[in-house]
């Protein structure tokens, strides 16, 4: 996995990859009137217009749940959380691409650039999912002690995230169309993990095909925690932690390898 070499010179280049995860969030909003303001305005509308809709206009129950919120909250889980993933999978494919002239200029441990995709995702993460909390203990739906159990979780999709990211945005180097496939990829994915649909509506025999997914289970442990307030069944984790060990793994012996021939790439 990662060596002490990119460790240490990950440490050294602190600064700088704080400082650039700093100025990607002040650029987005450096020309709006209301500034860093609209990070916490979008995902509130966000928020409330899934609660408005789908609670109070349509209606929508979860099956066996008598919760008012109860599909809301399902729908936010899931959605928010692929969001995370999505976000760190897109910007990964096309990191090296994104900063090719920093690459050419710039003498800076190269794996700084996976982390800044990393921390930049989880900063926008952070607010959205911090207002979505609001929400939850607003609402007395706040999950209690099992909430805790989201870290581990979270851990597992960030790592499951950036194993993906890191493989296709080398590839996509090499290869542009993996990054065309992969944009592409990602809506197929979307629909084929229980976000706006709970599993148990799938017909018997489409279901064991969710069992090759590895973002069904992970989903469906924020779902759990978040709408049950149960801890995650851990056993269904085992599969996205491993394919994430392996991604991870992969991901980085390509990178060592193939690190003086993305810049000639480039």
């Amino acid at each position: 996995m990662i060596s002490p070499l990119m460790l240490r010179g990950l440490w050294a280049y602190r600064g700088f990859v704080l400082g650039s995860v700093k100025r990607e969030f002040q650029s987005k909003y450096a020309n709006a009137m209301l500034g860093a303001a609209w990070s916490l305005l979008s995902p509130l509308a966000m928020i409330l217009v899934y609660t408005v809709i789908f609670a109070e206009v349509m209606r929508a129950k979860l099956p066996g749940s008598d919760s008012t919120f109860a599909y809301s909250i399902y729908l936010c889980a899931g959605i928010l959380t692929w969001g995370l993933f999505a976000e760190i999978v897109a910007r990964g494919q096309t990191m090296f691409l994104e900063q090719s002239n920093l690459l050419k200029k710039v003498s800076f441990p190269r794996i700084c650039l996976p982390v800044i995709v990393v921390l930049n995702a989880l900063v926008n993460f952070g607010i959205i999912f911090g207002l979505f909390t609001v929400f939850l203990v607003a609402t007395g739906n706040f999950p209690g002690l099992a909430f805790l159990a989201l870290i581990p979780v979270l851990v597992l999709q960030v790592l499951l995230a950036l194993g993906i990211g890191m493989v296709v945005g080398i590839l996509n180097v090499f290869f542009r169309d993996v990054g065309q496939f992969m944009t592409i990829a990602l809506q197929f994915w979307f629909w084929f993990t229980p976000i706006v649909y709970p599993a148990s509506i799938l017909p018997e025999h489409v279901r064991p095909l969710l069992d090759w997914n590895p973002m069904a289970p992970v989903i469906g442990a924020w779902q759990t925690v978040l709408v049950k307030g149960q801890l995650p069944d851990w056993s269904t984790l085992g599969f996205p932690l491993l394919l994430a060990i392996l991604l991870c793994a992969l991901g980085l012996r390509m990178f060592r390898k193939r690190a003086g021939e993305i810049v000639d790439e480039l």
